[in-house]
């Protein structure tokens, strides 16, 4: 069972790891309810990959069920996508690279 984060790969450092911690936040907020959820929080294993806005979007398009973050201090852009974790993901997800 694990979370993804996928964060823009033009968003700066300081502004990714942020938006990294947000998204973990709004997402475990936003899905808390769900047993997908409740059994995460025994790991709260994450993988976060650096994408292209066209890896985003197909990622979204695989898998419905996401948070989206924008950041303010860069014009509202989105700067990250967290998805509810699984065990099991859509394919495209292990063709991501690791943000580092």
């Amino acid at each position: 069972m694990k979370m993804y984060i996928l964060i823009l790969k033009d968003v700066p450092t300081g502004h990714a790891i942020n938006s990294a911690a947000h998204a973990a936040l709004a997402c475990y907020l936003k899905f808390r309810d769900t047993s997908a959820m409740h059994e995460w929080l025994t790991s709260f294993k994450k993988v976060s990959c650096k994408v292209t806005p066209e890896e985003l979007d197909a990622a979204k398009e695989a898998a419905s069920d996401f948070v989206t973050i924008t950041e303010s201090n860069l014009d509202g852009v989105v700067t990250a996508v967290a998805f509810c974790p699984r065990e099991n993901w859509p394919s495209i997800f292990k063709t991501f690279k690791l943000w580092k």
